[in-house]
């Protein structure tokens, strides 16, 4: 009888990242893109430095573009930082609803909050010479951009925006929504108000955090810092937060989440310690949810026009694309506070 012979998978080789080759070389990230991307600014000393890295790590800078092969001038590409955020699948919609009236087909991919990741996206789709660029940005570092801006990369900033850079940007309201938000729970008679935000890299997570101060500073309320609470805009941090503020002997009656993801973490945390929203504790999440009705009780939310964004940032894209010289433009979008039964009256004891 033959004996079976196992057959082993090949070893899958690990790929070198644009960061292992900075770090060879004894430069920063953004010199290595600069490189790759042909910048002139760059000394030739350096750029010997970084190709000589590259080389012994056998890094690739082009090898997504490679699998891309998009190869079309009537391609738009749309950067977006997490795509398991609902958030980004009505911005998807606006932006393809313009584009494919206008002849141009769209490309989705992700940087999955990594800032190495984007900076490796953008330099593949430079390569690849795409129309331009719809870019839901990892940071707020305007340098790690600018090489693209100057390489005549036509950008759209959108949701969040890094500073000091002249491009076209479609942003929201965060700061009115938040202090609305504060508002609404200081009317049902709360005043210990907690806030789950997002990292202070990012322009919306900022932004929204300083929605939320100056709304506690124009109500006269106290801002204790152990009820305020900064993470990754993901459902786990917004699970590990609120069980952080319900583990509390003193904890606020009221939370208001900064982004969908941590509501729905936030969400969980309550109902696996068994508390009841709004008696137990109130909560209002900042992002329409299409599920907010639905649950019991439903949520109140600050909606966002993500719709909206995405049309606008396509429509300034293409005008840009048909007009590069003209002057930049920053479009600012207003929430809308959308009461339901969560961030109702907390239950007198």
């Amino acid at each position: 009888m033959a004996t079976k012979q196992k057959i082993r998978p090949p070893a899958i080789q690990k790929v070198a990242t644009i960061r292992q080759v900075a770090e060879l070389a004894g430069v920063s990230i953004a010199t290595v893109s600069r490189v790759f991307a042909g910048a002139d600014q760059v000394s030739d000393e350096l750029n010997e430095r970084v190709q000589v890295a590259a080389r012994s790590l056998n890094y690739k800078a082009n090898r997504v573009a490679q699998n891309l092969r998009l190869k079309t001038t009537n391609t738009v590409a749309l950067v977006i930082s997490d795509i398991e955020n609902p958030f980004f699948t009505s911005v998807v919609r606006g932006v393809e609803s313009v584009l494919r009236g206008e002849g141009y087909s769209l490309f989705l991919t992700n940087s999955d909050e990594d800032e190495e990741i984007e900076l490796e996206l953008l330099l593949n789709l430079r390569a690849e010479g795409v129309a331009g660029i719809i870019l839901a940005a990892t940071c707020e570092d305007s340098e790690r951009y600018e090489q693209f801006v100057q390489a005549g990369m036509r950008i759209v900033a959108i949701d969040r925006v890094p500073k000091n850079l002249k491009i076209d940007r479609v942003t929201v309201n965060n700061v009115d929504g938040i202090q609305q938000a504060v508002g609404h729970l200081v009317e049902q008679g709360h005043t210990k108000i907690g806030f789950i935000a997002g990292l202070s890299r990012i322009s919306t997570s900022y932004e929204r955090q300083a929605g939320f101060e100056l709304g506690m500073q124009a109500h006269g309320l106290q801002i204790h810092p152990e009820w305020m609470k900064n993470g990754i805009f993901r459902r786990e941090y917004g699970y590990q937060a609120m069980m952080s503020i319900l583990e509390l002997d003193d904890r606020p009656t009221a939370v208001i989440t900064a982004n969908n993801l941590m509501t729905q973490g936030a969400l969980q945390a309550i109902y696996k310690s068994k508390l009841s929203i709004p008696a137990d504790m109130a909560i209002v999440g900042f992002d329409y949810m299409p599920w907010a009705d639905f649950i019991n009780p439903p949520l109140t939310v600050v909606a966002q026009p993500t719709r909206d964004l995405g049309i606008i940032a396509a429509q300034l894209l293409l005008d840009r694309i048909k007009d590069q010289g003209r002057s930049y433009q920053h479009v600012i979008l207003d929430t809308q506070l959308i009461v339901r039964e969560s961030s109702g009256p907390h239950a007198v004891g």
